[in-house]
């Protein structure tokens, strides 16, 4: 069971897509994406026993917090706000994409708010390459034909042979250009490290956009904190393309989290 509820944040409302009850995982989306690129996974985590609080960000349906001048750690602190209001302690936060920048500097320094990340598609160290970046402005140029403007999508989000078609639309360039400005104005060090938090890296093989070197340097950072696996056939936008590889290696390290807890608990 599903239903659409209103956080006050502290730059002003944001809507929330709650599926489920149980512990929360919080669903943070790609760069000028919303909620709904979560329903399949948040399905299948409320189906597992879990409440999936998938956000939408500043300026989509009825988050109306400004987004002139907002920074990452304005959004990290919506992320916050809303962790704090539907759940019952600490959730995992999982960051697709630019969602995974909210997600590290939302533990850094670890709030109680967060238990774990989970990092879906995460860049932000390695770039991409030119072309791949000029793909992935052209997904919000609105002056494109449909033609080109599904070729841009293909092109920086989708492995080869996949269909892009379920990312046809649902791209909102306003949103894209604040939260593009806010990580500009926040250093990587910021946010990379991910304060002391375990985290979770699902990498496509396939992603041009955060390619995997990134997934690699995390570990290499991050240590015995950090743990990465690989989805293949798969690019940037993942979650469309292998729903349920994706689910899976989500459901695992939730279960697996909970499982160590209550060991824990019973020590």
């Amino acid at each position: 069971m599903s239903h659409r509820t209103i956080v006050t944040g502290p730059g002003g409302p944001l809507e929330v897509q709650v599926h489920g009850d149980g512990p929360a995982v919080a669903l943070i989306a790609s760069l000028g994406r919303g909620a709904g690129d979560f329903s399949d996974l948040a399905t299948r985590l409320s189906a597992a026993g879990f409440r999936g609080l998938a956000l939408e960000p500043r300026g989509i349906g009825a988050s109306s917090s400004p987004l002139e001048g907002v920074t990452l750690a304005d959004l990290a602190d919506d992320v916050a706000a809303v962790v704090l209001a539907l759940s019952d302690g600490p959730a995992t936060l999982v960051g697709h994409a630019f969602g995974n920048r909210v997600a590290r500097l939302g533990a850094t320094p670890p709030p109680e708010v967060v238990e774990s990340l989970v990092l879906l598609a995460c860049g932000g160290l390695v770039p991409p390459t030119p072309e791949v970046s000029a793909a992935l402005a052209a997904v919000f140029d609105v002056s494109l034909d449909s033609a080109a403007h599904r070729d841009a999508v293909a092109y920086a989000f989708f492995a080869p042979g996949n269909d892009p078609s379920p990312w046809e639309g649902g791209w909102h360039a306003d949103t894209a250009a604040a939260q593009g400005a806010a990580t500009v104005g926040t250093p990587v060090e910021e946010w990379w490290l991910a304060g002391s938090a375990d985290v979770l890296v699902i990498q496509p093989a396939a992603d041009v956009v955060a390619v995997p070197e990134n997934a690699t340097k995390i570990v290499e950072m991050l240590g015995a904190r950090a743990s990465v696996v690989t989805i293949p056939h798969a690019g940037h936008a993942l979650l469309p393309e292998q729903p349920e590889a994706v689910a899976s290696e989500v459901l695992g390290w939730l279960n697996r989290r909970r499982a160590g807890a209550d060991v824990t608990e019973r020590l």
